[in-house]
């Protein structure tokens, strides 16, 4: 699994995409689409199989410390109350032990209860429509790099090229995320395609409902495909722009949890 990842530099790229500006609320996450909308979930429940999925599959170690509530929240894309009902429930049934002090906070259970996180498992009709969420999602994001090389002005490049300097600073996967979010947002609307960057970026919001935990490491690793990618845009070169989000993209399929899980089986 996590020689894949490695291999690949491509993980999750992060970020849910709903227009800049747009309110963050749960109804148009979790609560809305994606792993509540196929098997019925609440939005807490789809948080928490989010999290105890990276558990499973290793991507969060036990002891290791997850983000601030309010990061988690905003990593995930959902309400803070949401997130911290969703950890408190894990914390309930052991998967995630709480910590009190200034060394305090959220960390991973040293040894997660395998009957509750075997319970926390996307159906196989959840990773179908993963898959068929990664294909739109590669068609949408060839046609948006292409005309986002033509049209980008050096303003967005800019903003594109700072935030991949985030992306490298951040220090775990929810300030990743944010920044990754954004940068996906801009270059859809550096498009210039008018009301299809809607729907690029409602594609985005469905997809990204699915988003998993990641270690910063191989976020960090698959940054340097961001950073490419403005390179290619800033010298207006359109066919390496697209080939590069193409393999971004399609590798989804295997480094998302429904390949991941393939992988360990």
């Amino acid at each position: 699994m996590t020689r894949q990842l490695e291999d690949s530099a491509s993980p999750i790229g992060s970020g849910s995409a709903s227009p800049p500006g747009a309110a963050r609320t749960d109804a148009s996450r979790i609560g809305a689409g994606a792993l509540a909308g196929i098997d019925r979930r609440s939005a807490i429940d789809a948080v928490r199989l989010r999290i105890g999925m990276a558990i499973s599959l290793g991507l969060l170690k036990p002891g290791e410390r997850l983000p601030d509530q309010e990061d988690v929240a905003l990593g995930l894309s959902v309400s803070p109350i949401t997130a911290r009902r969703a950890l408190a429930s894990l914390a309930d049934q052991g998967v995630v032990v709480r910590r009190r002090g200034r060394a305090g906070g959220t960390f991973v259970a040293d040894e997660p209860p395998r009957e509750v996180l075997a319970e926390l498992t996307a159906s196989p009709a959840e990773s179908q429509a993963v898959n068929r969420l990664v294909d739109r999602r590669l068609l949408f994001e060839c046609a948006v790099t292409h005309y986002a090389a033509v049209n980008a002005t050096g303003e967005q490049l800019d903003e594109l090229e700072q935030l991949t300097r985030e992306m490298a600073e951040s220090s775990d996967w929810s300030a990743y995320h944010q920044a990754d979010e954004q940068f996906h947002q801009l270059v859809g609307t550096a498009s210039c395609l008018g009301t299809a960057v809607g729907v690029y970026h409602e594609t985005l919001a469905e997809l990204y409902a699915y988003f998993i935990p990641y270690p910063i490491e191989l976020l960090h690793k698959s940054n340097g495909d961001h950073v490419a990618l403005v390179a290619a845009l800033r010298a207006g070169d359109g066919d390496t722009a697209v080939e590069i989000s193409r393999k971004h993209v399609d590798i989804l399929h295997r480094s998302m949890f429904m390949g991941l899980a393939e992988d360990t089986a």
